[in-house]
């Protein structure tokens, strides 16, 4: 009896150790964040300082799953692909590299630096995600708000929301199909900003630097 007892213990044993050894591995992305690039030599660079606060979202979002959805209502996440970071830490540093690679601002900061800015973009991002419907896509969907730092007064906004088709059927895909969706929506938001600086050449504040 008790050779049965440690032969099925030993049994048990290596059928556990082969499970282990079978596990998936896990693999990472990440959104293309641009690289450091030469001043543009923008002719009339806005004399304001900008400063970026983090971008606030469902908890969803401030992890690192990639979250997908089949149907109207129901919402997963996959277990072995995931975001090198949380998507609301991702997007946010593709768009303070993409502002200051503009060229058009005194100065583009993360909040909580000590450079005191004289506007505040703040964001909210709605969905970052993988929709099978008809067609697979990647839907994005982030607000931004501007507000002067020295009134808290909401100067201006602008939503963005678009699906981009996914060429493929996996993960990889899906990935490639939010990373340009981002790309493409902050290019929106850069014109949009642009368009609203634009038309006040004179801010009544001055950066405190």
């Amino acid at each position: 009896m008790k050779t049965a007892t440690l032969f099925c213990a030993l049994l048990l044993f290596i059928t556990l150790g082969a499970g282990c050894g079978a596990a998936r591995p896990s693999k990472y992305y990440q959104l293309t964040v641009p690289a450091d690039a030469p001043p543009a030599n923008a002719s009339n660079p806005y004399r304001v300082t900008l400063m970026l606060a983090p971008i606030t979202s469902s908890h969803l979002y401030r992890e690192d799953h990639i979250v997908y959805t089949d149907n109207a209502q129901s919402m997963g996440v996959y277990q072995y692909q995931r975001w090198a970071e949380p998507p609301t830490e991702m997007i946010r540093d593709v768009l303070l590299r993409e502002l200051r690679a503009s060229d058009r601002f005194q100065g583009v900061y993360r909040w909580g630096s000590n450079v005191r800015g004289d506007y505040i973009l703040r964001g909210h991002l709605y969905d970052f995600r993988e929709i099978s419907a008809t067609n697979l896509v990647g839907r994005v969907t982030l607000e931004l708000e501007l507000r002067e730092a020295r009134t808290g007064t909401t100067v201006w906004t602008h939503f963005y929301s678009h699906d981009q088709s996914v060429a493929g059927k996996d993960v990889a895909a899906v990935v490639a199909a939010l990373d340009h969706n981002v790309q493409q929506g902050i290019t929106e938001f850069r014109a949009s900003l642009d368009q609203y600086f634009s038309a006040h050449p004179e801010p009544n504040t001055q950066s405190g630097q």
